[in-house]
């Protein structure tokens, strides 16, 4: 006699007794990488330093089984990012500062994935010390202060009265301060630290010595992406928090 399962096991039950793997949902995940911010996506780079946020990002699907970040292949600039934000054409975006405008257009998840520092850089032969923003403002009346397109680091300088440039790169800002365009760079300090630490700049640079502002950097979520998937990306951050990967792919750009 053939005794068939009870009821009161559920589907669950009934699918391990006729020996079913109960299959994982597959979830794509819409994102680009930022152009020309190589901390954080190095298309170009060596294999094993990818970029801080691509790094996080693959930390985040091995974490979140059944997550396929798409759009990956497409390198665009940080306004576009933005907009395909705001317009709902990509899910995610690892990694964005928040600002109070851009949390009109979309959400963050809560967990920080690393901090920036607010620094600038300056000629190595220039002995000026800036320690305030208001310091930053005096100079700035005489060259204005550069700061890469787009970013939100602006907000502080802005209200501080510091007269503004916006450049396409770091690589272009430090091009126009060895000319003596400019006199100060502003911007983060991972992202600058490549630069100036480059062989090919001859140490014909250095940071100031100070450190005006720190941030987090957050994953962006656009604002109609569903709770669950919301949910699964934020526990699998979560996790990585609590076991120390965020903490080592920092200090590997650091």
């Amino acid at each position: 006699m053939v005794h068939r399962p009870q009821a009161r096991y559920g589907l669950g039950a009934l699918a391990v007794w006729l020996g079913l793997a109960t299959p994982v949902l597959a979830l794509d995940v819409r994102t680009v990488q930022q152009a020309s911010a190589s901390v954080k996506y190095d298309a170009g780079g060596p294999p094993d330093r990818p970029g801080l946020c691509m790094e996080i990002l693959r930390a985040v699907a091995k974490a979140a089984p059944g997550l396929t970040f798409t759009g990956l292949d497409e390198q665009v600039p940080l306004k576009r990012v933005e907009r395909l934000l705001a317009e709902g054409r990509i899910d995610a975006f690892f990694c964005l500062l928040k600002s109070p405008e851009r949390e009109k257009h979309w959400r963050y998840a809560p967990v920080p994935l690393y901090v920036i520092r607010h620094v600038v850089v300056q000629r190595a032969d220039d002995a000026r010390q800036v320690r305030t923003l208001q310091d930053l403002a005096t100079t700035s009346r005489r060259k204005p202060v550069l700061i890469m397109r787009g970013t939100a680091l602006a907000r502080p300088l802005v209200a501080a009265g510091v007269a503004l440039a916006e450049v396409g790169s770091e690589r272009e800002a430090l091009d126009m301060l060895r000319i003596g365009r400019a006199d100060f760079v502003y911007g983060q300090d991972l992202q600058l630290r490549r630069h100036v630490n480059d062989p090919r700049q001859h140490g014909g640079f250095r940071f100031g010595g100070t450190i005006f502002q720190e941030e987090p950097q957050y994953l962006a979520l656009r604002a109609g992406l569903p709770a669950s998937l919301e949910e699964k990306l934020t526990d699998a951050l979560r996790r990585l928090e609590r076991d120390g990967t965020l903490r080592q792919l920092i200090d590997k750009y650091r």
